[in-house]
Order: structure tokens, then sequence, then C-alpha cells
């Protein structure tokens, strides 16, 4: 593997939003930093649900433990008013696996090592995985919660030659859509770091830690929306039992 190491121009200020750290594997090039980025926040995200299993108590609970209970039930609130008791296995436990691992990649842009490890959900290349997989996962669970014929009929509704438009906005616009909010907002934060970094350093700190601050509350906002509208979409392809009721 060949690496780039473009990255060691942010000790010197030099850094632009969207250079990466980048390197090649059997003639692809690869941002590494993207790579281990989402590896760190993969890890936490594992090491904090091994955690959560070992030390969850009825109890005196640990904030994060508070925490982790809202986030389910919140989760599970929002499941249960889409879908009813028709859930697709996996999919509450995606939806918090979602939020857990996006906020953490987006949190990793507070950290001081951000010009060397910027935060994963600033590469397109993080995001459109995210999203196709979101699709994928939303369409294998309405074709197995109502066939592949009652799915896919809904296209044509209310005239089939609304198909080619629908099939357009399902499969191209929504999931360019779920990547795209995501990856613009975290990217717009890595500029705005930038853009502070001029300032002399003697009132560098005052805004940047204030950034820091409003860049981890966005953070949040982002991994809500992005888990709120995988829920969404999973209740569109599911269906409540109400529809189907009648």
């Amino acid at each position: 593997m060949t690496v780039v190491p473009t990255a060691v121009l942010a000790a010197e200020g030099e850094i632009t939003p969207g250079e990466h750290w980048t390197g090649e594997f059997l003639g692809l090039t690869v941002n590494l930093d993207t790579i281990i980025g989402t590896l760190i926040a993969g890890a936490i995200v594992c090491a904090l649900g091994y955690y959560m299993a070992r030390q969850a108590t009825k109890g005196r609970p640990s904030g994060l433990q508070v925490a982790f209970e809202a986030l389910a039930a919140w989760v599970q609130t929002q499941v249960r008013e889409g879908m009813g008791r028709r859930v697709p296995r996996g999919v509450i436990g995606l939806c918090i696996t979602l939020f857990a691992f996006i906020l953490i990649c987006n949190w990793l842009a507070a950290l001081p090592s951000e010009h060397y490890i910027p935060p994963p959900t600033a590469d397109v290349n993080l995001v459109y995985p995210l999203a196709l997989m979101v699709i994928i996962w939303v369409n294998v669970a309405g074709i197995r919660a109502n066939g592949a014929g009652r799915h896919f009929g809904h296209l044509a509704k209310p005239y089939a030659a609304l198909a080619p438009i629908e099939f357009i906005t399902q499969y191209l616009s929504r999931p360019a859509s779920l990547a795209l909010r995501l990856f613009g907002n975290i990217f717009a934060g890595g500029i705005m770091v930038s853009v502070i970094a001029l300032l002399p350093p003697y009132i560098l700190w005052l805004p940047n830690a204030g950034w820091k601050l409003f860049d981890m509350f966005i953070g949040v906002i982002q991994a809500l929306i992005f888990t709120l509208l995988t829920l969404i979409y999973f209740s569109e392809s599911v269906g409540s039992e109400d529809e189907h009721a009648h």
C-alpha cells in the first residue's frame, strides 16, 4: 500500500476541507483517515454496547444507561406509532446502532485530532453506503411484509405513467438526500473550523470553543434526523396494522 500523507499539512494549518490522507490499495485510492475514523467510531460503539450489557442495572442507573434507555424508548415509540406490532426483525437495533455510530462519527470533530482524523461522516464514501444499506434493508423488509407484487405495485399508483418518477424518488432521490443531508452539515462544520483557524492565535480559542460546542449539538441533530428518516422509510414500506386491516 502506498500512503500519501496529505494530513501532515494540517500541522501547518494548510489543509483544506475535502482533502484526505489517502493510500493506494490494489489499484484503488482509499481515504485512510475515513477508514481509521470509521474503525474508531465502530470500536467505541461496540465498547459502549458491551459496557451497557455488563453494567446495566435496575437500581441507580448511570448517566450513560439513562441516555441509552431514553434513546431506546424513543426508537420503540416511533416504531410502535408507525408500524404497530409489524416490526421487521432488527429494525430497532439497527436504528439505535445507526444513531450511536453516526453520533460518535460526528463528535470526532470535537477532538484536537480533527485535522488528522476528520469525522468520517464528512466523506461521501461513508454516508452513501450507509444510505444504501438503509434503502436495501427497507425494501427487503417491505417485500417480506407485503410480498414483492404489493411492495413494488405502489409505484404505479395512482397512475402507471408516474411509475418512473416514483421509482426515481424512492430509489435515487431518497438515498441521495439521506446521505447528502448528513454529509453537507458535517462537511460544513469542517469548513467553519478552517475559517476560524485564520483568526489570530490570541483570540482563536474563544470562537473555536464556541463552534466546537455548536458542532456537537449539530452532530446530535443530524444523527437524530438520519435515524428518524430511517424509521419513517421502514414505516412506509412495511405499513401499520390498521392499514392492513382494511
